[in-house]
């Protein structure tokens, strides 16, 4: 094989036109040593001198000759011990570097991710099995370099002392290296021109720091390893990028098992589960929790896993005297933040949901939303943060504890508390605003002050965006509450409270959340000496164990806030307080007392003005009046009440009347009537976003349909009312689940092809009509006039069970 001054001598003489007689003749040499030189001897100084004049090869030839022959480079570290999981990245790094992928030119891949996620680990052992499983891959040798991009001294290798190693590990001796990072860089990849290297560049620290680095030839490859997106080096040379995130649950427990024992993983297996959460599956955390167990044979792993849950010193347990603790990590990553973007990483710590979006974040800074969303992406672009969708973001677990730490001694008490005081208040008044979109019609009695200039709460162009944020945030809320009372801003946490009650009793049905809610909101309202927040927060709490079926406890709060309001002379708060012990005296069958609640709330509500109040305790009027066999009344009451809906656009009240007049209507053996009703029904609570109620539409539509002998249709109904309650969390997807097992093998058959449909076309003909109604009128199947809301028969229908759907008591 030539050696490169030879190649490059070739290739200059076929550029020129000249052959090695003439140029023997040029540089004043005898055509024989020349022809010697050509076949392997070393050539003079002053001949490589001579030669690189006349060729005007600018010192390249003089570089090339200082080559030494015979030397290959092998400088990759030992691949890591214990190496476990990562096998999908395994295989897309063996394509690329083997030229199996749909890359053309030098294959490069960046492997990036947070600090102690094993970029590295990943990176070494994939070139080695590249390196034992082909060793023709790469036959020239590897290079191999830490640029320290991230390290305890903050100093980044300079690719120019980079290329000066690489050089004298492919033959330049040292005293013949160019000076500079440009030339240094030419004469590397010609060097490699010929070659076939693989390249690691370990813990790189920006894209202009390894694009240097990279060699040309197709028969290179190079892997590099980053904290940090490398953007700019993707646009200008293009890479395959492999994001690494924390192992698999699996793979935490191998890891485990590898370093203290399978035997002692499986013995306490539970244990070993634990310790995999608390290091947050992050692999760096994990092989030090396991060096700690290894060391002491004769200690339970329970405890490590006691001292590891007290949070606030995790990260101390997670060190070690002679390596790399998990705090040291995270911390030369942070050290390369700026001022705004660390205090962006800090002060996000206090947000309490699993991920936030940019603008409660915003308020949490008193910054722009603009300029915060700029700097929680430069935090993405490192990996101290990750994204999630609709533009929100999350901290690992630990780097969520680091960032708690840096936060309580980089910042000072009052400028911690004044920020939960934004990110609270942002939270209340964008709540009021979504509920303020979804439910206009309902009056409000919360006086707010006006938003912190500090910051921007959100406002919605209509439902589904208020919904969206609403079921995004669902989780957050109890957290946000419970901050805000930890910091003593008691009256916005029960105002909060109060702002989500439409949300959570109206569209999405009140569950354990809501109790959770209540709870810690009624605990404000008691430190705020608000006898108003108390007795409104006793109402909704009874509301949470109503429709959970606790009805003894839901009497007891309903009582309790009755007895406040009464106190305070709360006429509003009275009436709806009434209201919501009517409806949970109709849960219970109780028809007399339903009666005489909603008569002394309908009075208020009529006192009042308050429409929506009224025509909601018309429902329980109307539910009296079936529970007593009263059709005509009941449909009569129904009608006023769905009557006065649409003229305040209440869709889910709508939804609710309707529903009832499909149950008084199967009382009545009239199914195809009722699914005319529960099909308007569905549409109404669909408008309003209100998944309980669409459940339960759901689920009586499947009944009523098997009423009319269509099982097919009714399993289809009943199975997505099923997914609906799972959602939701309520009990009553086990009542449906044990329907759908009771229903028949073969019961779902469908109709035949062709086959008319006699109660699907009447039900479609008049769901059309109805719509067209102020109060649900429709023409029967014979095309008669008709009303949605007539039995049009006489006597007493067999009563059957009524859907539980009854509103809950709007906020006072």
């Amino acid at each position: 094989m030539p050696s490169p001054f030879v190649e490059e001598l070739e290739r200059l003489l076929t550029q020129r036109n000249l052959s090695w007689r003439r140029l023997a003749d040029l540089v004043g040499y005898h055509p024989s040593w020349l022809s010697k030189v050509r076949h392997g001897a070393a050539p003079s100084a002053s001949l490589v001198r001579r030669c690189d004049d006349v060729l005007e090869a600018d010192g390249k030839l003089i570089e090339l000759a200082a080559v030494k022959s015979g030397q290959l480079p092998a400088q990759l570290p030992a691949p890591p011990a214990g190496f476990v999981g990562r096998e999908s990245e395994l295989q897309r790094l063996r394509a690329a570097l083997t030229g199996r992928g749909d890359r053309r030119g030098t294959p490069i891949v960046a492997i990036d991710g947070p600090p102690g996620v094993g970029k590295t680990a990943l990176a070494l052992r994939s070139a080695d099995d590249v390196l034992r499983s082909e060793p023709e891959a790469f036959p020239d040798g590897q290079l191999y370099a830490d640029l320290k991009g991230y390290s305890k001294t903050g100093l980044s290798v300079r690719s120019g002392d980079v290329l000066e190693e690489f050089l004298v590990s492919l033959g330049i001796s040292v005293q013949d290296v160019p000076a500079g990072t440009e030339r240094r860089a030419k004469l590397y990849r010609t060097l490699l021109s010929s070659r076939r290297v693989l390249v690691v560049l370990d813990n790189v620290a920006s894209s202009e720091q390894a694009e240097p680095l990279l060699p040309a030839a197709s028969g290179c490859a190079v892997v590099l390893t980053s904290r940090r997106r490398l953007s700019g080096l993707a646009m200008r040379v293009g890479l395959e990028r492999i994001l690494l995130r924390h192992l698999t649950a699996e793979a935490s427990v191998e890891l485990l098992a590898t370093v203290i024992g399978s035997g002692r993983a499986e013995a306490e297996a539970g244990a070993v589960g634990t310790l995999t959460e608390l290091c947050g599956h992050l692999p760096l955390a994990l092989r030090i929790a396991a060096d700690r167990v290894a060391a002491h044979p004769h200690h339970p792993i329970s405890e490590l896993v006691e001292e590891l849950a007290a949070g606030r010193h995790r990260l101390d347990g997670l060190a070690s005297h002679d390596s790399v603790t998990v705090r040291s990590a995270f911390e030369w990553s942070y050290c390369d933040l700026t001022d705004d973007e660390a205090r962006t990483f800090r002060f996000f710590s206090l947000h309490p949901g699993t991920h936030a979006g940019v603008a409660s974040i915003a308020a949490l800074l008193g910054r722009p939303v603009v300029q915060t969303q700029q700097l929680l992406q430069r935090l993405h672009e490192v990996h101290l943060l990750e994204g999630v969708s609709f533009s929100r973001y999350r901290f690992h677990d630990l780097l969520r504890l680091y960032a708690a730490e840096r936060l309580q001694s980089d910042e000072a008490a009052h400028d911690r508390r004044a920020a939960v005081g934004r990110l609270i208040d942002w939270y209340l008044h964008t709540s009021v605003a979504g509920a303020r979109t979804l439910v206009p019609f309902r009056r409000s009695l919360l006086e707010l002050p006006p938003p912190d200039s500090a910051m921007s709460p959100l406002q919605f162009e209509d439902d589904e965006a208020a919904l969206r944020w609403f079921d995004t945030e669902a989780a957050t809320f109890v957290r946000v509450l419970r901050l805000a009372v930890d910091h003593g801003f008691h009256e916005s946490a029960w105002k909060l409270a109060v702002g989500l009650y439409d949300y959570f009793c109206l569209l999405r049905k009140p569950g354990s959340i809501w109790l959770a809610i209540t709870a810690v909101a009624l605990e404000a309202a008691r430190a705020a000496d608000s006898q108003f927040a108390e007795g409104w927060l006793e109402t909704g709490i009874a509301e949470g164990y109503r429709w959970q079926r606790q009805y003894k406890r839901a009497q007891q709060h309903f009582e309790r806030s009755l007895s406040i309001r009464r106190r305070i002379r709360d006429l509003h708060g009275q009436a709806w307080t009434l209201g919501g012990m009517g409806f949970l005296a109709v849960d219970q069958g109780r028809w007399e007392q339903a009666h005489v609640c909603a008569r002394e709330a309908m009075s208020l509500f009529a006192e009042l003005g308050d429409h929506d109040g009224s025509a909601s305790v018309l429902l329980t009027l109307a539910d009296s009046y079936r529970g007593w066999y009263r059709y005509e009344e009941a449909l009569h009451t129904l009608d006023k009440a769905l009557e006065m809906f649409e003229e305040i656009g209440n869709h889910a009240g709508q939804g609710q009347a309707l529903t009832r007049m499909a149950g008084i209507h199967t009382a009545q053996g009239r199914h195809a009537s009722a699914l005319v009703c529960l099909e308007r029904a569905l549409e109404t609570k669909r408008a309003a976003g209100s998944r309980g109620g669409e459940a339960e539409c759901l689920y009586w539509h499947g009944c009523t349909l098997e009423r009319l002998g269509e099982r097919s249709r009714a399993v289809a109904s009943w199975t997505a009312a099923l997914r609906l309650y799972e959602e939701l969390g309520d009990a009553r997807a086990d009542e449906i689940r044990a329907r759908l097992d009771r229903t028949p093998r073969g019961a779902e058959k469908a109709a035949k092809p062709g086959r008319p449909d006699p109660v699907r076309e009447l039900s479609i003909k008049c769901a059309s009509a109805a719509r067209d109604g102020a109060a649900g009128r429709h023409r029967t199947s014979d095309g008669t006039p008709g009303s949605v809301s007539r039995s049009g028969t006489a006597g007493r229908a067999p009563r059957i069970e009524e859907p539980g759907v009854y509103p809950g008591s709007p906020c006072a």
